[in-house]
């Protein structure tokens, strides 16, 4: 019960609500302001270029937003007023939507931001297009949907100025829960009933939210703060904890072992259940942790991680002990990785109870934080280069241009009230670049509008009060706005209703407006989804050879630091904390590229049990990665080690002809038993392995053959 009670305080607490809360009162205030002025009609255009430029006042740092909304503002007032003159000929308005839902589709190519601007003209242009606003008066409509669309600009950046550091604690506390889900997911591995197969899949999947969580808060965290020239203490805190929070996630991507092997070698001693129990713990601090970075409040310890690590230390000692036979030394190299997550835990605790960030803010200045952050370049010639059927973004453009001119031509000629700029909206909110996501938002759209609209007209028929209705319009515009981005169906369920109470209050038939409302989502739903099959369709096949080619890359050059490394080179933490963060990324947009690629039609899908393998394996490769880093960043310069450096660069000669098959040349991959001729030996004088030695000659030789396979496997898809 405690625990539901937390998961829903932890939702109130969050960026989503707290978004929400902001849009709701950015959009309805100029309304309210107005009418209690006696100019509700005012209001409302204010309302309307408020509720345009919301949807650019995504979560990011305090000067994207700043940037965004004012350029918003402007192509706001410029779309206003030529849709306000074009709008008298049926001709000029429809070259107009055809023109302008192509450019401001193709702003895509500059990243999510700049296409929310684009959202944000598209939005204008629809709600413009049925307005009757005479010639003389169009140029001050504009300028008053403009004043709105600066109010809300100047309130959200109000807003964000009195806690700045807000936005980034709260995504910091999402991204704990993230890998508090993640570690119990990794957890089930040592558990002898569950599905290893099934397990990958849930990891992956959960490892794309970790990712795009990590990189939201890198955004926030470090821009702010290179923006704000001082270090606070509460942002000292916070970068503290995402350092240690990124390293902890290494920790556990690198407690990763061949858990078959690992379940018959160890399930009939138990200590592998007590290894999943004590992941489940440091789970439940992490959940302790990421709900008191969202509450802004200090964590307690929940449990002594330091006495149970003992008391699983003396488990794998007595298993060494009583059997000669079986060795150990996994399962202590395992505790080595839960002890470091102990660790991460410990400090992260401290930063919260003592001054210990004050001195241990010297450990993470090594780190130059600018080099983590990704900077958008808007030079006009990537827009131009994009001009090509070669690009993703270029067919989504024509395809949303023409299907807005098709819904524009139906809306004319098929009589569906005085709303039917619905059907266009419809349109673009569901057509995206992938089919996938096109498809998902269209079924959700549907299921939505019908849904809410029959929450609506019970709400409007048995909850007669007007004050008692307002009240509601409130609460679900929060809602709408709370859930927009972590769950769009509730937020289309919300919607509805409150797109019909504020028709009632408008004087509009409540009957008639959802009929209407359904019948445009209806048609504008069926235009999207056949244009989505037979219009420049874009589909994941296509374009996953480039999403495998990048992971190889990135794991290439992961295991060139090691190489460096083992070779006897002093390796800077910044650089193998770039490369870690590289094959992160790549992986979540490879497991993303799959999980988006199995909800497209079966005839569509190649090769998907192979790319399965193909994501698994570069999950294993990762982490086994990870592990020897983890290693060699722990115990410093490394002896330069000839059999380990041989392994290691075999690995990278493979990983690299990979690569160049991906990229089209032809390449005979070497097989398990090629000679390593090829792989130049270098002139190291043989030395004794110790005991960790000859654990990272097994994972190296591990990782080699991953590798082979991975090259086996992307055999089997170039095919």
């Amino acid at each position: 019960m405690n625990h539901h009670k937390r998961e829903i305080k932890s939702f109130f607490y969050s960026q989503y609500f707290s978004d929400g809360l902001r849009m709701t009162i950015g959009i309805i205030t100029p309304a309210l302001v107005m009418m209690k002025l006696g100019h509700f009609d005012l209001g409302l255009t204010l309302s309307l270029g408020a509720l345009c430029i919301c949807t650019i006042d995504g979560p990011g740092p305090i000067s994207h937003k700043r940037n965004a909304m004012a350029a918003g503002n402007g192509i706001l007032l410029a779309v206003a007023l030529i849709t306000g003159y074009a709008r008298f000929n049926v001709y000029t308005l429809g070259l107009e939507i055809t023109a302008f839902s192509f450019l401001f589709s193709m702003l895509i190519v500059y990243g999510n931001r700049a296409a929310s601007v684009g959202t944000s003209a598209l939005m204008v242009m629809i709600f413009m297009m049925d307005k009757a606003v005479p010639p003389p008066e169009v140029p001050l409509f504009s300028l008053t949907i403009l004043a709105g669309g600066v109010w809300y600009m100047i309130f959200s950046l109000v807003f964000f100025g009195i806690r700045p550091y807000r936005a980034a604690q709260q995504t910091l506390g999402e991204n704990v829960a993230d890998i508090a889900r993640f570690l119990r997911i990794k957890a089930d591995f040592y558990l002898p009933g569950i599905d290893v197969d099934e397990n990958y899949r849930k990891l992956v999947m959960q490892q794309i939210q970790v990712s795009n969580h990590q990189d939201a808060v890198r955004e926030i965290l470090f821009k702010s703060r290179i923006l704000v020239k001082e270090s606070t203490a509460a942002s000292r805190i916070l970068v503290l904890t995402f350092i240690d929070l990124v390293d902890m996630f290494e920790q556990i991507m690198a407690t990763h072992y061949d858990y078959t092997q690992i379940r018959h070698k160890f399930e009939s001693t138990g200590v592998l259940s007590e290894i999943a129990d004590f992941l489940h713990h440091v789970a439940d601090d992490l959940d302790n942790i990421g709900y008191a970075v969202l509450a802004n409040t200090r964590p307690e310890k929940l449990s002594n991680l330091e006495l149970r690590l003992e008391h699983l230390k003396r488990r794998i000692d007595t298993i060494g002990a009583d059997d000669k036979e079986t060795s150990n030394l996994v399962l202590k190299k395992i505790l080595i990785n839960l002890r470091d997550l102990s660790k991460s835990i410990s400090n992260i605790y401290k930063y919260y109870h003592s001054k210990a960030s004050d001195s241990l803010v010297q450990n993470s200045a090594k780190v130059e934080y600018s080099k983590f952050v990704t900077h958008q370049d808007y030079a006009p010639h990537i827009f131009w280069d994009n001009i090509t059927f070669n690009s993703g973004a270029f067919k989504h453009a024509l395809r949303v241009s023409l299907v807005c001119l098709i819904g524009f031509i139906t809306a004319k000629n098929v009589s569906l009230g005085g709303h039917s700029y619905w059907v266009l909206l419809t349109i673009i909110v569901i057509l995206k670049p992938g089919f996938s996501l096109s498809k998902q938002r269209n079924y959700q759209r549907l299921i939505g509008t019908i849904a809410g609209g029959a929450i609506g007209i019970l709400i409007l028929n048995f909850i007669p009060g007007k004050t008692a209705q307002f009240i509601i319009l409130v609460a679900l515009m929060i809602g709408t706005y709370s859930f927009l981005r972590i769950n769009y169906i509730i937020a289309v369920i919300l919607m509805t209703p409150y797109v019909l109470i504020l028709f009632k209050f408008l004087g509009l038939g409540t009957i008639n407006v959802f009929q209407e409302r359904v019948l445009d989502t209806l048609i504008g739903s069926g235009i999207a989804f056949i244009a989505s099959y037979v219009i420049f369709p874009t589909w994941e096949f296509q374009l996953v050879q480039e999403t495998l080619k990048s992971a190889i890359n990135a794991n290439i050059n992961y295991l060139q630091k090691i190489s460096e490394s083992i070779a006897g080179k002093m390796v800077e933490l910044t650089e193998y904390k770039l490369a870690r963060k590289d094959v992160y990324v790549n992986s979540a947009n490879l497991s993303a590229t799959f999980d988006r690629m199995t909800s497209e039609p079966k005839s569509k899908q190649k090769n998907v049990k192979e790319l399965h393998k193909f994501v698994v394996l570069n999950h294993i490769l990762s982490s086994y990665s990870a592990n020897i880093a983890s290693a060699l960043i722990r115990s410093g310069q490394k002896t330069p080690h000839a059999d380990l450096l041989k392994l290691v660069k075999k690995s990278i000669a493979v990983l690299k002809e990979i690569e160049r098959k991906l990229s089209g040349e032809h390449i005979t991959l070497p097989t398990a038993t090629a000679s390593t001729d090829a792989v130049p030996k270098p002139e190291i004088q043989p030395i004794p392995l110790t005991a960790d030695d000859v654990l990272m000659k097994d994972q190296l030789g591990f990782i080699n053959k991953i590798t082979l396979d991975i090259a086996k496997i992307t055999d089997t898809i170039l095919r």
